[in-house]
């Protein structure tokens, strides 16, 4: 049987640090950066736990500045 999983890409030089991905993601797979700050100054949002993703989009529904995009990936185990 194929496997979903999810892909997570951000927008780190957009992203503004406003926490409401990491605060939405039921799998804790995003974190704020705690040393690094963007271009802007803002400690921006990375994927800690890529693996963990299911793919649900809830990140990308709450960010208020779309610098997140979730992709679903099948692995058919070929």
């Amino acid at each position: 049987m194929a496997k979903v999983y999810g892909a997570v890409t951000i927008d780190s030089k957009r992203c503004k640090g406003c926490d409401l991905c990491v605060v939405a993601c039921p799998c804790d797979v995003l974190l704020l950066q705690p040393k690094e700050v963007n271009d802007r100054g803002y400690h921006f949002a990375f994927t800690a736990k890529p693996e963990a993703c299911i793919g649900c989009a809830a990140c990308a529904t709450v960010c208020p500045d779309a610098c997140i995009e979730v992709y679903r990936v099948v692995d058919r185990g070929n």
